[in-house]
C-alpha cells in the first residue's frame, strides 16, 4: 500500500499527514508536488489542510486548477481513495469531487480546538474499521467550515448514506453546543455516491498519538488500510474458470 500527501503552495498539514501513515502506521508514503501528474502508482491519495495558494481567491478555488488535480479527478473515476482534510475537503468541493460549499464560520471566526464527531456510516473505505455511532474526538482548525447545500442535495446525501460524519456533543447529541461552524446538518464530513472520495473538516492526522490528545484519527486511517488490503486479496484471488 503506497500513499501520497500532496503538497500546494500554502499547505500546512502535509508533514501531519506523512507522519500519521510513515512513521505512526509504518506504511510507504511520498509527498506529491501540486504540478505532478503523475499518480498511478499510488493506492491512496491524501488533499491536506492548510492555505492552498493562500486561499486569496477562495478555499480551494485555485487549487483545484493545479495540474495535480487533473491526475486526482482521473484516479478517483478509476475508484481510486481520496481523502480530503479541510483545506482538502474544500479543494474536493471547488473540483466537484463532492457536492455543497463552504461557508464562512457562523461566528465569523477562526476556530482551532478538538470538537466530537459521530461515525455515521461504517460501510465506507475511511470508516469500516469504525463502530456505527462511534464517537471520535478530533482537532478541527478553519474559518471557512461552515458546509453548506440546496435542499435537494441533502436529501440526495440522506437517501445515499453519504453523510459519514456529524459533528455531535461528547455524548453524541446532535444539539447546537456541538456544531463549531454551523455547518448544515452537523456535517462534519461526506462522500461520493462510489464512496472512494472522503472530505471532512476535523483533521484525523493531529489525533494519531496520545501526546496530542487523542487518537481517534487512527480510526480513519485504518479503516483505509484495511479496505485497501482486502481490496488487495480480492484482486490476487483466483478467478473461477469460464465455462462454455
Amino acid at each position: 500500500m503506497k500513499f501520497g500527501v500532496v503538497v500546494f503552495p500554502g499547505s500546512n498539514c502535509d508533514h501531519d499527514a506523512y507522519h500519521a501513515i510513515g512513521s505512526v502506521l509504518g506504511q510507504p508514503v511520498e509527498f506529491l508536488w501540486h504540478q505532478s501528474e503523475q499518480i498511478q502508482n499510488f493506492d491512496a491519495i491524501i488533499l491536506p489542510g492548510g492555505f492552498a495558494y493562500g486561499d486569496y481567491l477562495r478555499t480551494g478555488a485555485i487549487a483545484r486548477f493545479s495540474p495535480v488535480m487533473h491526475a486526482v479527478e482521473r484516479f478517483a473515476r478509476r475508484g481510486g481513495l481520496v481523502l480530503g482534510i479541510c483545506n482538502g475537503f474544500q479543494i474536493l468541493l471547488e473540483a466537484g469531487l463532492l457536492p455543497g460549499a463552504m461557508l464562512r464560520n457562523s461566528g465569523l471566526r477562526f476556530i482551532c480546538r478538538h470538537v466530537h464527531v459521530r461515525v455515521e456510516n461504517t460501510e465506507t473505505p475511511y470508516t469500516c474499521a469504525a463502530r456505527r455511532g462511534q464517537i471520535l474526538k478530533m482537532p478541527i482548525a478553519h474559518s471557512e467550515g461552515n458546509y453548506f447545500c440546496d435542499a435537494a442535495t441533502l436529501a440526495e446525501l440522506e437517501r445515499n448514506n453519504q453523510i459519514i460524519f456529524r459533528y455531535t456533543s461528547a455524548d453524541g447529541l446532535n444539539d447546537e453546543a456541538g456544531n463549531p461552524n454551523g455547518s448544515l446538518d452537523n456535517i462534519a464530513g461526506i462522500c461520493n455516491r462510489e464512496r472512494n472520495v472522503l472530505g471532512l473538516m476535523p483533521h484525523p492526522e493531529r489525533a494519531v498519538e496520545g501526546p496530542l490528545g487523542s487518537t481517534d484519527g487512527l480510526v480513519v486511517f485504518r479503516s483505509m488500510m484495511e479496505s485497501l488490503v482486502r481490496h488487495a486479496a480480492s484482486a490476487a484471488a483466483p478467478q473461477p474458470a469460464a465455462h462454455a
